[in-house]
């Protein structure tokens, strides 16, 4: 029907309504005013010529429906408008609940948020079998909960238990899982896609609901407990001050339980949550991990990588390529030097793929290559032996003549400026950087450092490569430490230095974690490897100045480098630390986190000033995603301005004058204001 812009409804010969979702002038499905607006008007149409039954699907190959338009939680700035939105949602949803006929969601992609809201809103639920089907309510990542009738009719669907376990989480389910809970009807190939929607509207079967042991967790004498365990779990994770919406969610529940009373005080809590200022961080780190997205645009298609170097970065980085689909080859000096990075890519696949034959397949794609027979068939050589600048040179000169072409050749160093390493190249521009973070599965960041003679062409390609094995690309300049590390030392020699001042360990970690971090610097630093930390800070203090506290040269001269070794900082079982007895603090909390937290913001303003990125908000998707800075601040540039630029710099000049020269304020504070309006 022409006079929709959105949708298209088409009716076939049965009489069954088939419409398909697909949002003008974008690639993917999401739920704005404007959207819902046409839903409602084609309910209108739906209520009063009733099909025998309605298959809603997505005419989109990217899925069926991506969630609320997160532009628009940016516009919003009172209750009432919240509210307004909120409702037109629930309105349209409830209409499409109550349609006088079945109704089907026809589910392929990603069904998140919002999207996964509507498709429960229909009576069944067909999903694509697909590895890039995936189901679930993230909205906690963005400091809200569901808002749209989420919450309720996802416990009246698969019960407390299992939708708190997602909601709480924001992790998705796959189509085989989605069905084993209840939360799908049929699991199906595309071939039968259209066959189970027509077949589940034409027997219209009793809609999925829970079992009744599952149902007992509903029941006004049990939410109470369950609410606190619940509660307890979440403590565990994110503390109320910080994010809010989790025990909201859970407190709603506690008093309404999936009743209808629950919609509405659904509504009001989000509400309020899109008001918060962690849900507007949050939704800025949404907006930057976007932007990050947006570097890795391109046509490249790519195949084959091999990495250089089997240790955990090098031999894991290969495993990651493979596990999105790429083959990848690694080669060390050894096959007994490999089969350790073997192994571990066998329990990441194992972890992964949930299908044998995938995980076989994916095993088959992991070649161990001692003699290096494959580098010249890969697109992508990444580099990651020892941090040694002359063993690096040394290598270049070795593969450079056996590298394809057009192969881009990557270097994984965390500091060494690439104008040093391309020294040792006849083609210098096709050398960039690309700095993982550790542990590769889990941290979603690559740097892609270019040099003096990077071709940018070179560096575009990079980026295209890093968003096609799923990680976030972040452009930065060559320069010691690059943005991540630079940024973060400081921060952690600080922590070696209250150390040296008989500050316990657990009081700066404590610190650190109560202002909002995932780990303390102390902890951290265990777990990087002090030698890695004391190499790194060597390197900065030679080019940026500064010193490398005495603590840390000792500890790692006494081989106690951290959870590699059993000892560190802390003592460690099964890679955890041993709790220690509670030493008293020679300094306050506040004055531990202010000397933490201000040396890393100075160094913020430094990278700035020096244009290592960007700008500022490139900083903070940085921090933010490659060392877990508090989200729900927003990164520390945004922190910087709640917290007031002139305040902050005259608090640096205050410590100055009490420690000494570290904590001066660096140049960049002078423009500081201009820059972060």
């Amino acid at each position: 029907m022409d006079k929709y812009q959105h949708f298209r409804l088409e009716t076939d010969r049965e009489g069954v309504a088939w419409l398909w979702l697909d949002v003008a002038e974008s690639k993917v499905n999401v739920l704005s005013s404007e959207v819902l607006k046409e839903l409602g008007q084609l309910l209108t149409a739906l209520e009063a010529n009733p099909p025998k039954g309605l298959s809603l699907g997505s005419a989109k190959p990217s899925g069926f429906c991506a969630g609320a338009d997160v532009r628009e939680f940016t516009k919003i700035s009172s209750r009432d408008q919240a509210l307004a939105l909120i409702g037109k949602a629930h309105q349209v949803f409830q209409r499409l609940e109550s349609l006088p006929c079945p109704t089907v969601a026809r589910i392929h992609g990603h069904c998140l948020g919002g999207g996964l809201e509507l498709a429960l809103a229909c009576r069944y639920r067909v999903a694509l079998d697909d590895p890039k089907t995936r189901l679930g309510l993230p909205e906690i990542l963005l400091g809200i909960h569901p808002g749209f009738g989420g919450s309720v009719r996802l416990i009246r669907t698969i019960g407390a238990p299992k939708a708190f376990e997602l909601m709480l989480s924001g992790n998705s389910l796959d189509a085989p899982a989605a069905a084993r809970c209840g939360l799908v009807d049929y699991a199906v190939p595309e071939r039968h896609l259209d066959r189970a929607c027509r077949h589940l509207l034409a027997t219209q079967p009793r809609p999925r609901r829970p079992g009744w042991v599952l149902r007992l967790a509903d029941w006004a004498l049990v939410r109470p407990w369950l609410a606190a365990v619940l509660r307890r779990q979440v403590a565990n994770r994110a503390k109320p001050e910080h994010y809010p919406a989790p025990y909201a969610l859970i407190e709603l529940w506690r008093r309404y339980g999936a009743k209808e009373a629950m919609f509405q005080a659904e509504a009001e809590s989000v509400a309020e949550l899109l008001l918060s200022e962690t849900c507007r961080n949050l939704v800025r780190v949404f907006f930057l991990r976007e932007r990050l997205k947006g570097f890795g645009r391109g046509d490249e298609v790519f195949h084959r990588v091999h990495a250089v170097g089997a240790g955990v970065m090098g031999g894991d980085i290969a495993a990651w390529c493979v596990a999105q689909g790429l083959s990848a080859s690694v080669q060390d000096l050894s096959p007994q030097r490999i089969a350790p990075a073997v192994q571990r890519a066998y329990r990441l696949f194992a972890r992964t793929f949930k299908r044998r034959h995938e995980e076989i397949a994916a095993r088959d794609r992991l070649i161990p290559d001692s003699k290096g027979v494959q580098l010249p068939r890969a697109e992508v050589v990444i580099e990651a032996i020892v941090e040694n600048l002359e063993a690096k040179q040394a290598l270049y000169r070795q593969i450079e003549p056996r590298l394809g072409e057009d192969a881009l050749l990557a270097t994984n160093t965390s500091s060494l400026p690439l104008e040093a390493l391309a020294k040792a190249l006849k083609r210098p521009e096709r050398l960039v950087g690309l700095h993982f973070f550790n542990p590769v599965a889990r941290m979603p960041l690559v740097e892609v450092v270019q040099g003096e003679r990077s071709d940018p062409k070179a560096v575009e390609k990079a980026c295209a490569f890093v968003r096609a094995i799923a990680k976030l690309p972040l452009p930065v300049k060559s320069a010691p430490g690059f943005l991540v590390n630079r940024v973060l030392m400081p921060y952690l020699m600080e922590a070696m230095i209250l150390l040296e001042e008989r500050v316990p360990p657990e009081a700066i970690d404590r610190a650190a974690t109560e202002f909002g971090m995932p780990m303390g610097p102390i902890h951290l630093a265990d777990t990087v490897g002090l030698d890695v930390c004391l190499a790194v800070a060597e390197i900065l203090t030679q080019a940026l100045g500064g010193q490398v506290p005495e603590l840390l040269r000792a500890k790692v001269a006494d081989g106690k480098l951290g959870v590699k070794r059993g000892e560190g900082f802390y003592r460690y079982r099964r890679g955890q630390p041993l709790t220690c007895k509670r030493v008293r603090s020679p300094l306050p909390q506040e004055a531990i986190t202010e000397r933490l937290i201000l040396r890393l913001l100075n160094e913020c303003v430094a990278v700035l000033r020096e244009k290592l990125v960007e700008d500022a908000d490139l900083i903070d998707a940085g921090m933010v995603l490659g060392t877990g800075f508090a989200p729900f601040r927003g990164g520390p540039m945004q922190y910087l301005k709640q917290r007031g630029i002139e305040a902050t710099r005259a608090r640096l000049e205050a410590l100055a004058q009490e420690y000494g020269l570290r904590f001066q304020p660096d140049a960049g504070w002078e423009k500081l204001q201009g820059v972060l309006q």
